[in-house]
């Protein structure tokens, strides 16, 4: 499978050891304050704040803490002025790197995450260089413990989904963006818990890497997850699980 699986399943496994709660905190706060300035502060209208909320529950943010990025995003109390921003680049191998922000301040961020490509001896490219190898769809993890393939083959037909496959320990279910919401609000329905849901960006062809390229890309990957106003990380990378397992030690 592509980066998608390779890099959301460390991401997986890094998630239960990671001690830095309050940079986990800030990027989903930034994603409420966001999805309240362009939809609303009602998350039963807003389902993007829906969703941004109920990550934030999830991650144990304190509800004033939710409340203020609402009322940020809404205009009800003073704050900085985000951006989205989307940066698009190549790491060593070629490997297509897109990494999604929002900042308040667009020349940082721009200098931060090419630095950050430099350093890993990549390249920070113009917008769409490689937008095009990636495409928008609902995303939704299911651990091989909840549900065996059989009962997720199952539920996919029954739910409306378009793909299903299953890596390390999760099964995989893909659906249009346009369906992302309809069928996260069927899981919750059915009490079906997930390990991961999301809107990815999913790559359409993937780029073979080992030994000292992969250790690079990755490198990479959790230099640019850490950088301040980086939301989110995708890429197209292919790596064999035994290596990725070494690796990501």
């Amino acid at each position: 499978m592509s980066g998608h699986s390779k890099w959301s399943s460390i991401k997986r496994k890094k998630a239960v050891t990671d001690s830095r709660r309050s940079q986990v905190w800030t990027r989903i706060l930034k994603e409420v304050t966001i999805a309240a300035r362009l939809g609303g502060g009602d998350p039963t209208a807003n389902s993007r704040l829906r969703n941004a909320v109920q990550d934030a529950k999830g991650a144990n943010v304190p509800n004033d803490n939710i409340d203020r990025a609402i009322k940020r995003g809404t205009g009800e109390l003073d704050g900085v002025e985000l951006v989205e921003i989307t940066y698009e680049g190549y790491g060593v191998g070629g490997v297509a790197i897109l990494v999604e922000a929002m900042t308040d301040n667009r020349n940082r961020t721009a200098a931060e995450i090419r630095h950050l490509f430099a350093r890993y001896g990549g390249n920070l490219g113009e917008t769409g260089c490689v937008g095009w190898m990636f495409q928008k769809r609902g995303y939704f993890a299911i651990d091989k413990t909840v549900m065996n393939e059989d009962e997720v083959m199952e539920l996919a037909l029954e739910i409306g989904a378009d793909d299903v496959s299953s890596e390390d320990e999760v099964h995989e279910i893909h659906t249009a963006p346009a369906d992302y919401q309809t069928v996260l609000d069927e899981f919750e329905r059915r009490g079906i818990p997930l390990a991961e849901r999301d809107l990815a960006m999913i790559p359409q062809n993937s780029v073979k890497i080992e030994g000292e390229t992969a250790r690079r890309v990755l490198g990479l990957l959790e230099a640019l997850e850490d950088q301040d106003d980086a939301q989110k990380v995708w890429a197209n990378f292919d790596l064999d699980p035994d290596a990725l397992e070494e690796i990501s030690q």
